[in-house]
């Protein structure tokens, strides 16, 4: 079955590299555990950490940005994993010691009660010590939708609540868009 992205991901690289606070955070972070990236699309993060010495599974139902991973993955011998699943039927969060969803939650209406439910499950479901990293658009509400969100799970710490702007640039079309993002980190 073709997807939505599959026809965006014929665009190799479509969104550019990752933000650099992010890889920042892992970068200085001590351990290199094994990180779950929901909604990794065509690795934007996932093949940067897998650089960086994670090991890393990649979950999206983008065969395309799927498969242009795992290309890339194997070229480098990266310890990098991707597969093509529907996030939201994803369930073994327990095997890994981070989780990052980057941009995945957008919070629209018709959304906001799958994608909190899906946090939700998420923050219920992982292990002592395991982080969290989100992602999110700091536009609308949907920073104070992330916190009520988790703020619902009493277990958890917050380690960080960092802000930076995201700039995309789509080169063809000579498209520039800014925009205002959080990165807000847990742990169990």
């Amino acid at each position: 079955m073709k997807v939505a992205y599959d026809k965006y991901y014929e665009t190799e690289n479509l969104f550019g590299n990752p933000y650099p606070e992010l890889i920042e955070f892992f970068s200085d972070y001590s351990e290199r555990g094994k990180i779950l990236d929901l909604g990794c699309g065509q690795g934007r993060d996932a093949i940067p950490l897998a650089r960086l010495g994670y090991n890393v599974t990649g979950i999206d139902n983008s065969k395309v940005g799927i498969e242009q991973m795992n290309r890339i993955a194997e070229n480098e011998s990266l310890k990098f994993i991707g597969k093509v699943t529907d996030i939201f039927e994803f369930d073994s969060f327990g095997e890994f010691d981070f989780k990052l969803l980057d941009s995945m939650f957008h919070f629209a209406k018709n959304d906001r009660k799958k994608e909190i439910d899906f946090i939700k499950k998420i923050l219920l479901n992982i292990k002592k010590g395991c982080l969290v990293v989100f992602c999110v658009q700091d536009t609308g509400k949907k920073i104070e939708i992330l916190n009520e969100t988790i703020d619902f799970e009493k277990q958890l710490n917050r380690l960080s609540d960092k802000k930076f702007e995201y700039i995309f640039e789509d080169k063809e079309n000579g498209h520039k868009l800014k925009t205002d993002y959080r990165m807000v980190v847990v742990e169990k």
